[in-house]
């Protein structure tokens, strides 16, 4: 009795060709819930597998991503950089093992491959209350566009939004709770929800654009023409980038990025006396020694800590 054939299974290969990279490339970013994310492993990921093709014909394996990594610290890119391109190209070969593309051991090893070493803390940028008010008061709301771009700056410094949700921001956004005005299920970072307060005087701001743009449902913030007029339904990241750095020149406070007015309103809550708890809610960050990073609190040397401890003598 002959026996019936058993169809052979494909042995995962060592040497992926470009249309298996980009399969466990869709995979990876079919998992990725931010567009940040997504964003940030898709330049991540096409920038290897413009690397890998740039070499000889070489399998997908542990040696060829610290090839890889070699080449980028020879950048010189900053170790965070160099972790995020290598955490995706872990993604990658994971991905590609799941669907059967990459062997498991092979992927294994690479997920074993060590990111670059961040000695110190990297020193972020932060506005002092008075350059806070300089930035903010830079518009001149006589035009249309400006009084779009004061409540931008406003809500940037005094809720600590960033600047994809200060984007994405709608109208039904703004609700009241206990009695005061705040940002209602924000999406944020990684999926996050969460709710900002908002205070009076960015309330204040965000009344009049909407009042002058005669906006009253969907995406808060509209692109303005040259001629003074509402146009679209939304707004770009980028163009908040562009106010940011239009008004900070402006007010000559150097090259300030949307990213340091979240910064700065987390220290002024800090200063103000804002519980690091209240600030980590605020921002919506998951673990506190984020939120601690962004307070950039420095040793004080005057009426320091340990200066009135209880053992001074009578």
């Amino acid at each position: 009795m002959k026996r019936g054939k058993t169809k052979q299974k494909s042995a995962p290969k060592r040497v992926l060709r470009l249309p298996d990279l980009d399969h466990a490339k869709l995979s990876v970013l079919n998992t990725l819930r931010s567009p940040e994310s997504e964003r940030a492993y898709r330049f991540a990921i096409d920038d290897f597998i413009s690397w890998y093709f740039s070499e000889p014909r070489i399998a997908f394996n542990k040696t060829v991503v610290l090839r890889y990594r070699i080449q980028l610290e020879a950048k010189h890119l900053a170790p965070s950089t160099i972790n995020l391109r290598l955490a995706a190209v872990r993604r990658l070969a994971y991905e590609a093992a799941d669907v059967g593309l990459l062997s498991p051991d092979l992927a294994a090893g690479i997920r074993r491959v060590k990111g670059a070493t961040r000695l110190g803390i990297r020193l972020g940028n932060w506005l002092s209350a008075e350059q806070a008010k300089q930035l903010i008061r830079s518009p001149d709301q006589a035009k249309l566009g400006a009084k779009r771009d004061h409540p931008i700056l406003a809500i940037l410094l005094g809720c600590g939004l960033r600047r994809s949700e200060a984007a994405r921001l709608n109208v039904e956004h703004l609700q009241q709770r206990d009695e005061t005005w705040a940002i209602v299920d924000l999406f944020g970072k990684g999926g996050h929800v969460r709710s900002v307060p908002v205070p009076d005087w960015v309330k204040r701001a965000l009344d009049s654009w909407l009042a002058s743009a005669k906006v009253e449902s969907g995406r808060l913030f509209r692109c303005v023409s040259k001629g003074g007029r509402v146009w679209g339904t939304q707004i770009s990241e980028k163009v908040i980038w562009h106010v940011v750095r239009k008004f900070a020149a402006r007010a000559n406070l150097g090259k300030i990025a949307p990213h340091d007015c979240r910064r700065t309103c987390a220290r002024l809550c800090h200063v103000a006396g804002g519980e690091l708890e209240q600030i980590q809610f605020l921002l919506g960050h998951v673990s506190v020694q984020t939120t601690e990073q962004y307070l950039g609190c420095k040793q004080r040397f005057r009426s320091a800590v340990n200066h009135h401890i209880g053992l001074e003598p009578d």
